[in-house]
């Protein structure tokens, strides 16, 4: 790859995406972010304690998945200890009540060569109290503190043992 051009590498990248999307892998060019959603949709449908998840459509706003209650999942795939960020809320000083968004959101971890590291559970209560507001880009994220691990349902964690 050293003697490849950058345009080289590029067009390899876009086979790649490509050949992920045939195989029904990602759905759109967010590798990281839909492989975290194609992980965590593959972990509760394979798991009997856990309810099995539908992907929605792409672009469906605030929700990536739902069970067969219809209960509503957010998925945020993070190689950091941040999320991205959560869109829709309202703003710090609004003084509106929040609207439900979700029921769930469901934090994929992933190590730095996209093998799974954590998932971790989230109830809408619970998200609530534990996210901040990032005041340059104007909304909300989470990020990965003790707080967090202490208030979240584990389900996978390489570091510990669970489900």
């Amino acid at each position: 790859m050293k003697e490849m051009t950058d345009f080289k590498i590029i067009e390899q990248y876009q086979d790649l995406l490509n050949e992920l999307k045939s195989r029904r892998l990602i759905r759109t060019n967010n590798l990281v972010g839909e492989w975290g959603e194609q992980l965590a949709i593959n972990f509760y449908n394979e798991n009997p304690q856990l309810p099995n998840l539908e992907a929605v459509r792409v672009g469906a706003k605030n929700v990536d998945a739902i069970n067969k209650d219809f209960e509503r999942y957010s998925i945020k795939t993070i190689t950091t200890k941040i999320t991205g960020v959560f869109n829709g809320l309202n703003d710090i000083d609004s003084e509106q009540p929040q609207k439900q968004k979700f029921e769930y959101v469901i934090i994929v971890m992933l190590n730095q060569d996209l093998s799974l590291k954590a998932i971790y559970e989230l109830d809408w209560h619970n998200f609530l109290s534990l996210k901040k507001w990032n005041s340059s880009k104007k909304t909300w994220y989470l990020t990965i503190t003790k707080e967090l691990k202490s208030k979240a349902k584990i389900l996978y964690d390489t570091d510990i043992q669970c489900i």
